[in-house]
């Protein structure tokens, strides 16, 4: 989420996190599928971005869930936290 809007090359997000290359393959999969993530190719690599809209529509879920029938508790988490939402929007 730090590198956002611009995202990381899978083989970036390996080398930072100390981590075979196939294995990050594999996870990058996993989380492409589940919409955690999305990519995007440029030239010869595949860049991959979080999917900031999903994490928000998780985090608004989880806090209306948690807080059912009693809104005044997460009021402050109704509001979208993440203002590169629209940079992500655009893309």
């Amino acid at each position: 989420m730090r590198e956002e809007p611009q995202g990381l090359a899978a083989g970036e997000i390996a080398r930072r996190l100390s981590v075979p290359h196939n294995t990050m393959s594999a996870h990058l999969s996993v989380l492409l599928r589940s919409g955690w993530v999305v990519s995007q190719r440029r030239s010869r690599s595949i860049i991959y971005h979080a999917n900031l809209k999903h994490m928000n529509e998780t985090i608004q879920f989880l806090v209306h869930d948690c807080c059912a029938n009693h809104p005044e508790i997460c009021e402050s988490f109704m509001v979208p936290q993440c203002s590169c939402l629209e940079t992500q929007d655009e893309k």
